[in-house]
């Protein structure tokens, strides 16, 4: 699980470096002004779907019956389950895309009410969204393509697949930005396109493994049936810290503009440990599981989901200290040039601080949920994902009048929090998951590490920061001072007795 976490978690990290790339190419072109907000809504909407359906609900509905079919009948009949799946899932987004289409105004609206004041944005907004929404449905059947290569044990395709839209957004930027209507068009084009591309590279890979799925035409089987019936609660369940994401910007469109972009920006910051860590392991974590429990060895299951949960908090208190500690710092290494203010970077730095304070609970929640999809119950993540979509509604409401765009980022935390605490307490009531005192330990001294880290962060952000000049030199400057306070975290968390850094590497390489 750690070999596959790690291979997901190097794909992964590739692409939000790209991803990086590509924001600072936007923040550069468009600041944080009308366009940028038109774009990052626009951009929102076939991202929001494609993380409740189709990586969301879909993947998590689909991988216990491919676990399943594998594991009981043999390859033969896993390939017809995922072509039951393909026919249904073509149907649905062909079917879903052409409503979305017609209905976009409504949409945009839902999105963003506070556009509705200025015509020529909500215009713009429609537009760019028209163009990005086919995305989805290219998403959807890559995510499917993505769901069998991970079952099968081949974990990098579906999480090298995002580089492609990384790099086409690149390209678009740097050699086509001027093409379009504005330049959020031409990025709306470009994703796309990156949908194409991303779809046809998951073919050719399944192909190669065995797995040439051919089109049929959609049949209501035993399967189809189970498995709309885990995506409907699923779809609550996968997707609720991008609902609350999506929630945040739903109200940051009533404040000042920029609002919307200053929540983006800081998100971007939080999604890399989130995706590197959370998505990996939650990743490789499903079919494992999945396998286990289908087999009955429920030992073994309840020692993988122990060992994701340590994992998870060693590698991601590190990375929330640090947002905590420095938001000012790496926004302004990460972002703070051409039309990006550095009024716009105190604002979004801020955000980021609050996010970073709910960043366990978001990885924490991408690896708990795997426990109870792996048994096929949607509903219970369902009644939490629901109760913390509630809450971050309630909570932004009260909080966005006072603290602005901060008050919607803490309170997606808060939501976090309550979320993950919710799945942890059901899985401990039903013997899914025991807490051991020796693992409290450990994880005490994680944080006393991550502490200490912070500290130095803080104490050492000043000094090294002064001497380092221009753009490139800050962001030397900055990730320098980032790898050095990990490594700091490391020692400490050896010496403390919370990580060893031996047993680690033993067990990445497969050794007793």
């Amino acid at each position: 699980m750690l070999r596959s976490a790690a291979v997901i978690g190097v794909y992964t990290l590739l692409s939000r470096i790209l991803g990086f790339v590509r924001d600072l190419l936007i923040a550069a072109t468009l600041g944080a002004g009308p366009i940028a907000d038109a774009f990052f809504v626009a951009f929102r909407l076939p991202n929001l779907f494609r993380r409740l359906f189709a990586e969301g609900a879909f993947n998590a509905a689909f991988a216990p019956l491919f676990a399943e079919a594998l594991t009981k009948d043999g390859a033969p009949a896993a390939k017809r389950v995922a072509e039951d799946a393909l026919a249904f899932a073509v149907l649905a987004a062909l079917v879903f895309t052409g409503i979305v289409e017609l209905l976009m105004p409504l949409l945009v609206m839902a999105l963003a009410p506070g556009f509705l004041d200025n015509p020529e944005q909500f215009q713009r907004t429609v537009e760019m969204a028209r163009i990005t929404f086919p995305y989805l449905a290219l998403m959807t059947l890559t995510a499917l393509g993505g769901a069998v290569l991970n079952g099968v044990g081949r974990f990098w395709a579906a999480a090298a697949a995002p580089i492609l839209l990384n790099l086409i957004a690149i390209t678009a930027m740097l050699a086509f930005v001027d093409i379009g209507k504005t330049p959020g068009h031409t990025l709306a084009a470009a994703v796309a396109i990156a949908g194409v591309a991303q779809l046809l590279m998951i073919v050719i890979i399944a192909k190669r493994a065995g797995y040439d799925l051919h089109l049929r035409w959609p049949r209501l089987t035993p399967g189809v049936k189970r498995l709309g019936k885990l995506m409907g609660p699923g779809v609550l369940a996968a997707g609720a810290t991008q609902i609350n994401i999506v929630v945040g910007a739903q109200l940051a469109s009533l404040l000042a503009a920029g609002a919307i972009s200053h929540l983006y920006y800081a998100d971007r910051v939080y999604q890399l440990p989130l995706g590197v860590i959370g998505v990996g392991l939650g990743v490789a974590l499903l079919p494992k599981l999945s396998r286990e429990a289908q087999s009955g060895d429920q030992k073994s299951a309840n020692a993988s989901l122990a060992r994701a949960v340590e994992l998870s908090l060693w590698l991601t208190l590190p990375a929330a200290a640090a947002a905590m500690a420095i938001p000012g710092t790496l926004v302004t290494a990460l972002f703070e040039r051409g039309a990006f203010t550095p009024a716009d970077g105190v604002a979004t730095a801020a955000a980021l601080m609050a996010y970073a304070a709910g960043l366990p609970a978001f990885v924490l929640t991408k690896t708990l949920a795997p426990a109870f999809f792996a048994r096929a119950d949607t509903k219970t993540p369902a009644r939490a994902a629901g109760a913390s979509v509630v809450l971050n509604i309630v909570l932004g409401l009260s909080l966005m009048w006072s603290l602005g765009h901060v008050g919607l980022a803490l309170a997606t935390t808060l939501a976090a929090w309550m979320q993950v605490t919710w799945l942890g307490a059901s899985l401990i009531r039903r013997g899914w998951w025991t807490l051991e005192a020796a693992s409290a330990l450990r994880t005490a001294k994680l944080i006393v590490a991550a502490g200490a880290m912070a500290a130095a962060l803080i104490y050492g952000s000043g000094p090294v920061l002064q001497f380092a000049a221009g753009d490139m030199g800050r962001l030397s400057a900055t990730l320098g001072l980032c790898i050095i306070a990990g490594l700091l975290y490391l020692i400490l968390a050896h010496m403390l007795g919370a990580a060893r850094l031996d047993a680690a590497l033993k067990e990445f390489r497969g050794r007793s």
